[in-house]
């Protein structure tokens, strides 16, 4: 496990609104580096809130506010200033269903680059298989790059978003839900993906599924009503929660 004195996302009294109603309150995390963490919780409580935060998604909403800090990389990500292109390089988003661009394989990976200009044409092709060995998809798929990304089965298109951040060398990978439009042989894929993943780059999914949590998750938080309820080390939100609503949501009690 990674020591916890690297931390790679820290978040300070953070506070956000949409609008009069507020979704997050006084969270205070510590989320360290190259581990899997999983943010559980009924819906509605705020993970997927929580998880945009990292990346400033919540942004694009009409009358959302934030209080507090988000330290990235040594840096307050709400400071007057910060800059955004850089951060969602540093913080690569993969979304709940799966959603390649209308395009090549090939072009969906180059994408960012093109966007960021962060590589010249002759390195692209290297990039794009190192990108594909990367999601363990390079010996199915090196011979089809300029056919439709569309085409590919929803495991291979969910791989391909993956895969399709990594050339912008994030150091964060954020996944909402990454499994939930799968079936289980697709989402165990996806699980033992983000295991190989994750000696590389930080990963924080939110998920509905508190087995995928169990099984793939070094760190569990527990969000109620907007509230970090709990957060530990996976086993023991599991077996022996500190907080009796942790135990009765994980048992079934509500949620």
């Amino acid at each position: 496990m990674a020591d916890m004195n690297e931390i790679s996302i820290e978040t300070r009294a953070l506070d956000l609104f949409y609008g009069d109603f507020q979704a997050l309150t006084d969270i205070n995390l510590s989320i360290p580096a190259r581990q899997v963490t999983a943010l559980i919780g009924p819906s509605g409580c705020g993970k997927s809130t929580l998880l945009r935060v990292f990346n400033r998604m919540n942004d694009l909403i009409d009358g959302v506010r934030v209080r507090g800090q988000v330290i990235i990389g040594g840096q307050d990500i709400f400071a007057p200033g910060a800059d955004l292109l850089s951060l969602r390089e540093r913080v690569g988003m993969v979304f709940q269903r799966p959603n390649p661009f209308p395009l090549s394989i090939y072009e969906n990976i180059v994408f960012g680059l093109a966007v960021h200009r962060l590589a010249a044409k002759k390195e692209c092709s290297a990039i794009v298989e190192q990108s594909l060995r990367s999601v363990l998809l390079w010996d199915d798929l090196k011979d089809r790059l300029h056919h439709s990304a569309l085409k590919l089965s929803l495991e291979q298109q969910q791989r391909l978003c993956i895969a399709r951040v990594l050339p912008l060398k994030p150091q964060i990978l954020l996944m909402d839900e990454p499994c939930s439009a799968l079936d289980p042989m697709a989402t165990m894929h996806i699980e033992e993906l983000m295991q190989k993943l994750k000696k590389d780059y930080t990963i924080v999914i939110v998920t509905h599924n508190m087995q995928q949590a169990a099984r793939a998750s070094d760190r569990t938080g527990f969000l109620y009503l907007g509230k970090l309820i709990e957060f530990d080390e996976t086993a023991k939100i599991f077996t022996k929660p500190a907080q009796a609503m942790t135990e009765n949501y994980i048992s079934g009690r509500f949620g």
